[in-house]
């Protein structure tokens, strides 16, 4: 018999939310874990919020949402204020009952600070990371690299630096001219206030006026020079878990410097000191390679050319440095460098995944401290999905 649509549709609805969200889903796993998690970190909400005033979203509530832009590849935070306004799963996920109504994405904007001032989202990351730990999961060989995050600024943004010119005899800096740009050969721009044909841009006499801290780089020669940030990780090499994640000023020492403070933070907070890093060419520096070894910890790193004789070296401060290219060459031929090499792709499935599925490949804000907070989030939604496939909870 052919069914009917009933066009009265009744004014009320009695059903058990529970039993809407069938019993393998893996988010069911995930929230079980987060939710724990975050029920220990009750203490340090109660400090980030006032005693009186009106109630505001739950932390608790803010920071599940936060994961789930990360773990469903949600583009913006008003999309995802959309997706939970008619989503179930995602109610049933934030514990949001389907009367209530969803909160503003603005509420983000409003809380971004506070949650940076009292380190929730990296509280939350090492939460996370301390369940991988305490479930073994983690070795004692770990792997570093970094990656560009392009920045939430166009190319056109990047203007030349006001020059610094005396003030007047009242005291005001007179305003200087603004140079209209010439065309470039017999180019004609449709909007000739930004057009940069022919130009040298560097970041010493230019600055992106949207996001001033992003810095013009490229990744290696031949690649287009993008506003970026840089982004840091540091894995372990067993099941590829996230240690640590940092984001930083996009420029050529950044890496081993960010490698070196992921180091001495993780051992810091976890306790956690590797045996051996893994990473590629582009940390090939001595001083790095005497920082690493300094710390008792064996690096492996391949060479982009053959180290000198020390004994060639007439400056006796960098005979260090190529005696420690001497003794990464040596340790080439044993077969923990093979092995630590050929772990250490999977610190690449880190940055795949958080660019692919957490939408990290251009930062959605202005500022490296809310993109520090994003990549934490993300690493955090990185490892719980790695957690709920090897040891659910």
């Amino acid at each position: 018999m052919r069914g009917q649509v009933d066009e009265q549709p009744p004014l009320f609805h009695v059903f058990n939310v529970e039993d809407r969200i069938r019993s393998d889903h893996p988010l069911r796993d995930v929230k079980r874990r987060v939710d724990r998690i975050l029920d220990g970190m009750s203490p340090q909400f109660a400090k980030a919020y006032s005693s009186t005033g009106r109630p505001s979203v739950p932390p608790e509530r803010l920071l599940k949402a936060l994961l789930l832009l990360a773990l469903y590849s949600i583009r913006s935070e008003r999309q995802l204020c959309e997706r939970i306004d008619t989503d179930l799963l995602f109610r049933w996920f934030l514990d949001l009952q389907p009367s209530e109504d969803a909160f503003d994405a603005t509420t983000f904007t409003h809380n971004r600070k506070r949650l940076d001032d009292h380190d929730l989202t990296k509280s939350f990351f090492d939460a996370v990371v301390a369940e991988a730990l305490t479930a073994g999961l983690c070795s004692e060989h770990f792997s570093v690299d970094g990656t560009l995050i392009e920045s939430h600024a166009s190319a056109k943004s990047f203007q030349p630096k006001p020059p610094t010119t005396p003030p007047s005899d009242n005291g005001v800096s007179p305003t200087p001219p603004v140079e209209m740009p010439k065309d470039a050969n017999g180019f004609k721009p449709r909007n000739a206030e930004v057009d940069f044909h022919g130009q040298k841009r560097t970041n010493e006499t230019h600055q992106s006026r949207t996001d001033p801290e992003a810095k013009l780089y490229r990744k290696g020669m031949g690649k287009e020079a993008k506003l970026s940030h840089m982004g840091h990780v540091l894995s372990e090499n067993r099941n590829g878990m996230i240690v640590n994640i940092v984001a930083t000023e996009a420029s050529g020492t950044a890496e081993g410097e960010a490698a070196l403070e992921m180091i001495d933070e993780a051992k810091a907070t976890h306790g956690v000191k590797p045996k051996t890093l893994g990473a590629d060419k582009g940390f090939d520096s001595g001083k790095f390679l005497q920082d690493v070894e300094s710390r008792g910890i064996e690096p492996h790193v391949p060479l982009v050319k053959e180290p000198r004789d020390p004994a060639s070296v007439p400056q006796k401060k960098l005979r260090p440095g190529v005696e420690a290219r001497q003794r990464m060459k040596a340790r080439q031929e044993t077969e923990g460098y093979r092995l630590s090499q050929k772990c250490r792709k999977k610190v690449e499935e880190c940055f795949g995944w958080l660019k692919t599925i957490a939408g990290l490949d251009r930062s959605r804000t202005v500022g490296r401290w809310k993109l520090q907070q994003m990549l934490e989030i993300g690493a955090a939604a990185f490892n719980l999905v790695r957690l709920q496939t090897l040891k659910p909870a």
